[in-house]
């Protein structure tokens, strides 16, 4: 059974206190809540005939709900940082020791704007982001930036893994109830595209994987269309006060709710969770997180990207699996950040801790204020083949070799055999 559990300082016994001094925190995050990445008239759209929410946002950009709770986040960590004595209220960071680095992307950018602001709240922060949005930057691009006939046939093979004995059919078969449930709760029947292309169900043979380099993992089929709906849904369920209206007239379950949320988080399994995939589209990513964790005088390090961003590094980093209670997404919620806290030890030595932090989905729809008394989830993470001490703590060097292998596993990727030249 897993149990959260909080590791705020202040929630930790005396001894640990005692034992090991807070020294700096680099933080990996998902954007906030968001409008879906499609707006009317779209793919999305045709299928279903309800109207979806309407958004206090554009198509893909960060929703007034997603400012107001990363804003309550920040405050959160304000409160963390001050009760691990790294900072003091209303702290003004002196040059070099707090950097805010968003990829650039109207949602991503927005939300470090509100982190910050929380956190910082008269620091007057500004967010680094290398260019105007809404372009994408290469440190938080998930693109593949090597490709080669047997590096394509290696991550088709750990791809198809993820099927089974069935292979890439196998991945759609283990969603056949997700995917009936979807057809309901969509009402596809009745859909636009069931009207037009006679599309009512999800089917379960036309999975294709594209790997093409300097572009994103992508996939075409069934498995496309239903994770934008099942997107939509779950942003639809965050914002929308009536969770029977955010169901288009459908009362669900949490577990069916979860269901629809699995759809998603296969996909982003699929796409970016491969070893090989992994450690490619995470390679520039990585070597920033390594970096942040190696220089002097940096006390805290926001990084803002998008769940393929979280997705890859812990998959390259390769944490052990895991599935986060109190969340209908299990991996990589909505606003959810990987936090990497690195301590000086009495002894000498220095440790560190891995930790998802999130707002859990009632937090999400209530807006409830975070403290340290009414923390969000925060969900321990194991890395294979580390072993932690008495406290939970990794060794530093444990974990930056740890980012060292995963950095260098980029060079060892599969490469094609050289041809042999005739006589």
């Amino acid at each position: 059974m897993l149990v959260v559990s909080s590791i705020v300082c202040a929630e930790r016994p005396a001894s640990f206190q005692k034992e090991y001094r807070l020294k700096e925190m680099v933080v990996l995050s998902r954007h906030n809540i968001r409008s879906p990445l499609s707006g009317n008239g779209s793919a999305l759209k045709n299928l279903t005939s309800h109207d979806w929410f309407r958004w206090t946002s554009g198509p893909s950009e960060l929703s007034l709900r997603g400012g107001q709770l990363e804003t309550m986040m920040g405050q959160y960590f304000r409160q963390w940082l001050v009760a691990g004595n790294l900072m003091t209220e209303n702290y003004l960071p002196k040059k070099e020791e707090f950097r805010f680095y968003a990829n650039s992307m109207q949602r991503t950018i927005a939300t470090a704007q509100y982190f910050s602001s929380g956190m910082l709240p008269v620091a007057n922060v500004k967010i680094e982001h290398k260019f105007a949005p809404s372009k994408m930057d290469s440190v938080f691009n998930p693109q593949l930036t090597f490709v080669s006939d047997t590096f394509c046939t290696e991550a088709m093979k750990q791809i198809s893994a993820m099927g089974g004995d069935r292979g890439l059919q196998g991945i759609h078969e283990k969603l056949s109830g997700e995917y009936r449930l979807l057809e309901k709760v969509l009402d596809l029947k009745d859909s636009p595209a069931a009207k037009k292309d006679g599309m009512n169900r999800f089917r379960s043979d036309d999975l294709k994987i594209l790997l093409k380099v300097n572009k994103e993992p992508d996939l075409r089929g069934s498995l496309k269309l239903a994770s934008a709906a099942s997107d939509a849904l779950i942003l639809q369920y965050y914002e929308e006060a009536d969770p029977v209206k955010a169901g288009f007239g459908h009362k669900l379950s949490q577990k069916k709710w979860e269901q629809i949320a699995r759809v998603k988080d296969v996909y982003v399994d699929v796409l970016f969770t491969a070893p090989v995939v992994a450690v490619n589209v995470a390679h520039p990513l990585l070597k920033v997180m390594s970096d942040e964790l190696a220089l002097d005088g940096r006390k805290f390090t926001f990084l803002c990207g998008h769940d393929s961003n979280l997705a890859s590094v812990l998959a390259a980093l390769d944490v052990e699996e895991y599935s986060l209670p109190r969340s209908f997404e299990k991996k990589t919620p909505i606003g959810s950040k990987l936090v990497i806290e690195k301590f000086a030890g009495r002894d000498g030595k220095e440790y560190a801790a891995l930790s998802l932090v999130y707002q859990t989905t009632e937090q999400l729809r209530h807006r409830t204020a975070l403290t340290l008394d009414n923390p969000p989830a925060i969900f321990p993470l194991k890395l294979k083949g580390l072993k932690e001490n008495a406290d939970g703590l990794y060794l530093l060097k444990d974990l930056q070799q740890r980012f060292i292998e995963a950095i260098s596993a980029y060079d060892a990727l599969p490469k094609d055999a050289p041809e042999e030249k005739a006589a």
